[in-house]
């Protein structure tokens, strides 16, 4: 499979390699960002001052740099592919680059800035040069949208806030300047940054955001303190503020002309998010995130919700995410932020992760509301810790939470096959019309449908046919592996491939060509067995276009189950059948394909035999 020619180019400039390590010449841009916000929450605006610092890490000289945005989505002339509040966007109110004002200009060769959709251009009174850094400074305001708004926005009693400031676009080694439009169904391509956050919100609302809070004790009262810090050393769930206490108004400190002040900070992360209300109760748990070598390292779990949604089991998610944490840390590798909080958002937000929170939204028993919180948390790992391009390849990071949500589930419930449901998912979705191969941008799918097969249930199942096809312990090796090559970085679908064949050693370019940028069908089928001497003659068929080994488990009188993998290169010459030859005694009573169910294969149905009353021979039965 041949790389494309920004790849290549990438390889020449040694900022990517053929083994998916990143190459000795990587960089990636870099900033910070120190900013102030104000919520009304009765004209549901926000106000926000900023000053962002740029580097350029580059080897380039930039004429030009491009901020998102983001809120421009919900313009009345905004072009988008999903259903949004039409509420107004972003007003900049002033912009300055290198110390100068810059105005809104009608000719882009001039000075200035313009805004096309949710993209702002801002063409630089002097080139940024490698090496040197650019001063900007933004003042602006919106309208928050209505709860109908996806990722995030306010229902009158909780008010989620996302993609509320000017953020600087992701400038890369092999796209450079990456601006696609934010049309609502493609997420999001970010850099890595830090943040120095104020934010006032009304006295008496509780809030939480990405990041370390570094004013406590100008929020919170000692009591709330106190069991924070039980809640940061205990083993139980810790019921931080309760109904009660904001009745009794003993948990938030009292604030200055009925507002308060939160101060905070976070450092290399690749967005900054906060959630507020008035209603919010507050629950807490220590979640243990490395213990190796006698030393032990510990996040702060938490639930923001509404009391009313203790019927949507809000009580039980701070344990959900306790758990979700504690796995992660030890399938993946270890959570490195300070906390993590899943907040009881207005249902436009569904599940969204961000940096150290996720926004859920909606009504959930039990298994969904764990599903839901511990997916968002996995996208902690990716890609909030390995910074892919959700728009264009949104597998890269959706189809791998999805997958290790599967595993996440499987361990809290106790066997819970949620393996099963993704490949029902991809194989009903397939059938219906609505795959398309997984290679394409988000924004570019025909419906929501097929980006959900494209981007979650397909790419979760190909992963654990991945695995079934080299093994558990190779495979999971290899997914830690490109998750530590590329932690705070951005890497491609090639530099994931890469990785794994380096780390497999073995050249999988047939499974990645197959999966990934085709849509072909995997089916494969027992034809026959039939005893040849002292053989029995095992004969295999492809009837799909996929190729792939073939695991068998061969069953024989006794109970004894003979294991054997068929290698992928017998399909590689266009045979369509293959014989496998295996001794005949003990007497084989079944044969079966892919006994753990690890294929996405469209009919089961030919992959188990039995043996028949004829002689020499075995009927097929079904194993739906």
């Amino acid at each position: 499979m041949e790389a494309p020619q920004w790849f290549d180019q990438a390889i020449a400039r040694s900022t990517r390699t053929t083994t998916g390590v990143p190459g000795p010449n990587y960089w990636q841009q870099y900033a910070t960002y120190r900013l102030e916000a104000e919520l009304n929450p009765v004209l549901k605006r926000l106000t926000g001052r900023g000053r962002v610092v740029y580097y350029n890490r580059s080897p380039d000289s930039l004429p030009v740099v491009y901020i998102q945005a983001y809120q421009n989505l919900f313009r009345e002339d905004a072009k988008r592919n999903q259903q949004t509040p039409k509420l107004g966007g972003i007003d900049f109110d002033r912009v300055m680059a290198d110390g100068k004002v810059m105005s809104a200009v009608a000719k882009p060769t001039e000075p200035g800035y313009t805004v096309n959709g949710t993209i702002m251009e801002i063409l630089l009174p002097t080139p940024l040069a490698p090496r040197d850094s650019l001063v900007m400074e933004f003042d602006w305001q919106f309208r928050v949208p209505s709860e109908t708004a996806p990722r995030g926005g306010q229902d009158g009693e909780v008010w989620f806030i996302s993609y509320w400031y000017p953020q600087l676009a992701v400038y890369d080694d092999v796209d450079g300047w990456q601006i696609d439009q934010y049309l609502g169904r493609g997420e999001f391509y970010m850099g890595y940054v830090d943040y120095d956050v104020k934010l006032t919100v009304p006295a008496g609302w509780l809030l939480d955001a990405t990041g370390t809070l570094e004013n406590p004790t100008e929020v919170f009262t000692p009591q709330t303190r106190a069991r924070l810090d039980s809640a940061r050393t205990g083993t139980t769930i810790v019921h931080v503020i309760t109904e009660k206490d904001k009745t009794d108004s003993v948990a938030m400190a009292k604030g200055s002309d009925g507002k308060l002040t939160w101060h905070w900070t976070a450092r290399n992360v690749r967005d900054f998010v906060w959630g507020t209300s008035p209603r919010y109760v507050w629950d807490a748990a220590r979640a243990v995130t490395d213990s190796a070598n006698g030393k032990v390292s510990s996040s702060l779990v938490s639930a923001l919700y509404r009391p009313e949604s203790r019927r949507s089991y809000w009580d039980e998610a701070a344990r959900y995410g306790r758990h979700s944490i504690e796995f992660f840390s030890k399938k993946l590798w270890s959570y490195p932020y300070p906390h993590m909080t899943a907040v009881d958002g207005p249902d436009g937000c569904g599940g969204m992760e961000f940096p150290m929170l996720t926004c859920i939204g909606g009504t959930y028993d039990s298994l969904s509301l764990y599903e839901v919180v511990t997916h968002e948390i996995g996208h902690m790992w990716f890609p909030m810790m390995v910074g892919s391009d959700e728009k264009r390849y949104g597998w890269q990071d959706e189809g791998f939470t999805q997958y290790d949500q599967s595993q996440a589930m499987a361990d809290f419930f106790k066997g819970f096959d949620d393996e099963a449901r993704n490949r029902d998912y991809y194989l009903r979705g397939s059938q219906a019309g609505f795959e398309e191969e997984m290679m394409k941008p988000a924004d570019r799918y025909g419906n929501d449908q097929s980006y959900g097969v494209a981007a979650y249930w397909k790419p979760a199942s190909v992963l654990v046919a991945l695995r079934e096809a080299l093994g558990r312990e190779t495979f999971e090796k290899a997914f830690r592996e490109y998750g530590r090559r590329w932690l705070g970085k951005h890497p491609t679908p090639w530099d994931f491939w890469n990785t794994f064949d380096d780390v497999s050693g073995q050249d999988l370019s047939w499974f990645w060509r197959e999966w990934f940028f085709e849509t072909w069908k995997l089916d494969l089928a027992l034809d026959t067995v039939k005893t040849e001497g002292d053989s029995a003659a095992i004969v295999l068929e492809n009837r799909g276009k996929v190729l792939m080994p073939v695991p068998l488990a061969i069953t024989r009188e006794g109970g004894r189950v003979d294991h054997a993998m068929v290698p992928v290169n017998v399909w590689f010459t266009g045979e369509k059948r293959y014989t496998l030859k295996v001794a005949a005694k003990p007497t084989i009573t079944k044969v079966e394909i892919d006994p753990d169910h690890g294929y996405p294969d469209i009919s089961r149905g030919d992959e188990v035999w039995t043996r028949s009353g004829e002689r020499g021979g075995i009927t097929p039965t079904s194993n739906r």
